[in-house]
């Protein structure tokens, strides 16, 4: 019955603030419609995961977490470093991969994962 994952769309206060900042962080190219397509990759995957209320992976005051896969984690540590945002969670390596976090401007942790 799915397709794919449709896409991801939240309300902010700061609007040219957080485009900016998916801009240069992530190289997110943001059209003047205030959003992108990604296209997917061979072998991408889209995962959706329900947590439960209680559940301590991310802040329970943020409803919901982006996460989104790099091609190579090393080199968006270098840069992330060398744009001066700091990780928010050090990188993990777990049997799903390689993840660490950072924080957007409104606070919002974002997932980046290397599988």
């Amino acid at each position: 019955m799915i397709k794919g994952f449709g896409g991801i769309f939240w309300r902010t206060k700061k609007l040219e603030a957080i485009k900016k900042w998916y801009s240069e962080v992530l190289e997110i190219e943001i059209d003047n419609w205030n959003g992108t397509v990604i296209q997917p990759q061979a072998g991408n995957e889209t995962i959706l995961s329900f947590f439960a209320e209680d559940d301590n992976y991310f802040p329970a005051e943020q409803q919901v977490m982006l996460n989104f896969e790099v091609f190579n984690l090393e080199e968006t540590i270098k840069h992330l470093e060398q744009i001066g945002v700091p990780l928010a969670k050090n990188k993990e390596i777990t049997e799903y991969g390689k993840f660490i976090w950072i924080e957007d401007p409104e606070g919002r942790l974002v997932e980046l994962w290397e599988k």
